[in-house]
């Protein structure tokens, strides 16, 4: 595996760890902008609609540029948006550096992405995504409590610092490492790509992606102050409780990672179902300390689980066009991030509660679902996306980053 690509997966981790650090930081913001919880949760909200509007837009308008200057444009960009973060006098700048955080972060997804497949064999190519999506798993693990250990320190400012340190530290990964890619022999077609859009089974998996990701960000955006006001547990907690989340994600991904290949509706029906059996737990036993911190290493072991099966039936689907396959469900996953935080702030001014967030979630993940069965059914029917896909895209989860790309699905996931 080239260096490049462990360079890449560091860049992803950087990218991770910005997009739900805000998890962890939420009541220290709220303080310091003068805004409610909720309103602070928007400002994850924020970050995902840059990446879902960015994600598909930025592959657009960079299919045909050089990728390697691509990459050394936007991760300078995603730098300079958290020092902006960092220095935000008022709550509106420090939205506006999130939406352009976002909107860098998801071109470095969709362009990283091809970079890595680009540098590896075919037969590399799910291991080389694989790294990527890791880095969005370990900002999972280490870059979101380390974040909120920042914060409760140092203060929330100096996790945006440490997350700008860290593009930095990619930027010259990227400048001495990834090598110029060659023009392909047959230059990306638009027209073709955007002909994906028109098979159902591809709106059929950007919604099954947006509301398993959504539900579980339904609860996880506000977890930070259900463990305190909720749990009872003392905000000392609240890091280690963060990382036990991606300690579950991390497992996730790896055994999702094995078994989607094989059984990939089969993975995608009992991550689904395991995420809505475990926001229902988490609703109605998240006042117990214990099943509070249980509850959040399962959440993150389900949601990611299931995220490699997510990516891989995109590419599947979409598998004539992967560079907007790969942006597709880039912004699919933080469509769901966006969605999921603002209901969860809706139903937290509803004066609903902090664990009304996790009912609201397993509505968002019974609703995936229901649309996973009427995928597979027309699936069986048609064979339509039959053709499985290796090397598929990137993510959050989110990230996926992801909840990432398998994240390795990415937050992202990822993503």
């Amino acid at each position: 595996m080239p260096l490049a690509v462990y360079i890449l997966g560091l860049s992803v981790f950087a990218l991770g760890t910005s997009e739900f650090m805000l998890s962890g930081l939420l009541p220290a913001v709220a303080d310091d902008m003068d805004v409610t919880i909720p309103q602070a949760g928007l400002l994850i909200s924020a970050f995902a609609i840059g990446m879902v509007v960015g994600a598909p837009l930025l592959a657009v308008a960079t299919l045909r540029l050089p990728r390697r200057t691509t990459l050394i444009s936007l991760i300078t960009v995603f730098g300079l948006g958290q020092v902006a973060g960092a220095l935000a006098p008022t709550y509106a700048v420090l939205f506006a550096s999130r939406v352009v955080s976002a909107l860098a972060c998801a071109g470095f997804w969709a362009v990283g992405a091809a970079v890595a497949i680009a540098m590896v064999p075919v037969n590399q190519r799910a291991r080389a995504m694989a790294v990527m999506i890791g880095g969005l798993s370990i900002a999972n693990v280490l870059g979101v409590p380390a974040g909120a250990f920042l914060g409760d320190g140092l203060g929330w400012r100096s996790a945006f610092w440490a997350v700008g340190a860290a593009s930095a530290i990619a930027l010259v990964g990227i400048v001495t490492l990834v090598p110029t890619i060659p023009v392909p022999a047959e230059r990306p077609c638009l027209k073709r790509e955007l002909s994906i859009y028109r098979d159902r089974q591809v709106w059929l998996s950007i919604a099954v992606t947006a509301l398993a990701a959504g539900g579980v960000f339904c609860a996880f955006s506000y977890l930070s102050p259900l463990l305190t006001d909720v749990a009872g547990l003392p905000e000392s907690w609240v890091p280690a409780v963060l990382a036990l989340f991606g300690i579950g994600a991390l497992a996730g991904t790896t055994l999702g990672g094995r078994i989607a290949d094989a059984h990939l509706f089969g993975v995608l029906l009992t991550g689904i179902t395991a995420s809505t059996v475990f926001l229902a737990a988490l609703a109605l036993l998240g006042h117990f300390e214990i099943a509070a911190v249980a509850l959040s290493f399962l959440l993150g072991f389900s949601a990611f689980y299931t995220a490699p099966a997510l990516n891989a039936r995109m590419f599947n689907v979409a598998g004539a066009a992967p560079t907007l396959a790969g942006a597709t469900t880039t912004a699919a996953f933080n469509l769901g991030n966006t969605g999921g935080p603002w209901l969860g702030g809706t139903v937290i001014d509803a004066g609903l509660g902090y664990p009304a967030t996790a009912w609201a979630g397993g509505a968002m993940t019974v609703a995936a679902l229901a649309l996973t069965v009427v995928s597979l059914r027309l699936h069986r029917r048609t064979g339509a996306g039959s053709k499985v896909v290796t090397g598929s895209g990137s993510g959050s989860v989110p990230h996926a980053s992801g909840l990432r790309p398998g994240p390795r699905a990415s937050n992202a996931g990822g993503a």
